[in-house]
């Protein structure tokens, strides 16, 4: 049965907000710990990146709704990565990429942390990282992508996590950018300078 808020709109889906697709509607479905970043976390986090999306490739690790690598593909990037263990996730997510015309992505289906064990063909320009919380996850996914070869000098990697990252977990080649609370969730924004 499809879950419907007060407000009548539909809970399994998220808006994008700006670019080409702006107001166009995602769909997503359920799954444990899958919780798309808020609008006004997006929203935020885009006016950040304003100046480093256009043209970049783009990773989403832990991709769920991949609303943020649709966001950043909306907004001129030129590739991205969504990588997702779940099946069901995985179809809709290569549906909604099936309906975004002219958007050049790639879905893997694999554990992210897996897929990090194995070298970087290339690096990526901007990175979101939003695992699953209360697991553990957040600092072998930050140490796989420093050490194989994911992150160039001048990349970015967006956290989203329950918490502050505790400063042990988090790279010494990654400098704080911006940091905001926004209820229950903290956003980190790093910049990679050379390691």
């Amino acid at each position: 049965m499809k879950q419907v808020r007060r407000d009548g709109a539909d809970q399994n889906t998220v808006r994008l907000i700006g670019g080409r697709w702006g107001g166009r509607k995602i769909r997503f479905p359920d799954g444990e710990g899958l919780r798309p970043t808020p609008s006004r976390v997006r929203e935020t986090l885009f006016n950040w990146l304003m100046h480093d999306v256009r043209d970049a490739r783009v990773l989403d690790l832990f991709a769920g709704s991949g609303a943020l690598a649709f966001e950043a593909l909306s907004r001129g990037a030129r590739e991205a990565v969504l990588v997702d263990r779940s099946p069901a996730v995985c179809a809709q997510l290569a549906r909604e990429l099936a309906a975004l015309a002219g958007a050049q992505a790639r879905i893997v289906r694999q554990d992210a942390l897996a897929w990090l064990q194995v070298p970087a063909d290339a690096p990526f320009d901007v990175v979101f990282l939003d695992p699953p919380f209360h697991r553990g996850l957040l600092g072998d996914a930050c140490a796989r992508l420093e050490a194989n070869g994911f992150l160039r000098a001048g990349s970015i990697v967006y956290v989203e996590a329950e918490t502050v990252p505790d400063a042990t977990i988090i790279p010494a080649s990654w400098q704080l950018h911006r940091r905001q609370q926004a209820g229950q969730v903290c956003c980190s924004l790093y910049r990679r300078e050379s390691a």
